[in-house]
């Protein structure tokens, strides 16, 4: 038999917990209509981060040629250049401060970049999915999608209270998605971003 104290506080974490998930899934009031529909169609470039490998060419200039990853910080490192900001960027726009660069150093660098590998993309499902856990994607991809590899829902699953929360510098942006509606035809079935974490109550 639990001690009467032990009780209270095994009932405090449960109303804590069931406190913080309904703040988590009420979030209707604080969903941006632009948000979700800006995500109804795949994004046309792609942003470099960390992790990812890229192969980086300079025409003519094999000591410069290479393939490296991003480090964590988001930065590669080249001879010459030391250390330049990779992520955040697009492939065209790293080839154009690269070719910037190398221009103190040689006449009329010619630079290609290419992301070989993508390795920075993730998001994460948790809650009552069968497979709950962290995903590395390799291309844009639904919320419907990863909800397949996550298993699919348990079956205490809360269907029309999904929250797709998405890092914002230090808050998380919070996108209701009822699958309900979505199975319907009256939901669009948007994109996931980079980082964000679909949670199943």
């Amino acid at each position: 038999m639990k001690h009467p104290a032990v009780r209270s506080l095994v009932g405090s974490v449960l109303l804590v917990s069931a406190v913080m998930v309904a703040d988590l899934v009420d979030a209707q009031a604080a969903v941006d209509p632009s948000e979700r529909d800006g995500r109804a169609a795949a994004p046309e470039v792609y942003r470099i981060g960390p992790e990812d490998i890229l192969q980086i060419s300079v025409w003519k200039n094999d000591a410069m040629s290479r393939t490296l990853p991003v480090r964590p910080d988001g930065k590669i490192s080249l001879p010459l250049l030391s250390d330049v900001q990779a992520a955040g960027l697009t492939a065209i726009e790293l080839r154009e401060i690269l070719t910037k660069k190398l221009a103190e150093y040689m006449p009329n660098p010619e630079v290609s970049v290419i992301v070989s590998e993508i390795r920075s993309f993730k998001v994460s499902v948790i809650g009552e999915v069968s497979r709950p856990g962290r995903y590395e994607l390799r291309s844009w991809t639904t919320v419907l999608d990863v909800l397949a590899l996550a298993g699919g829902f348990t079956q205490f699953a809360a269907r029309t209270k999904i929250v797709i929360l998405h890092p914002e510098g230090r808050t998380m942006k919070r996108i209701l998605f009822n699958y309900n509606k979505v199975a319907a035809g009256e939901q669009e079935n948007f994109y996931l971003r980079n980082g964000d974490i679909i949670l199943v109550p």
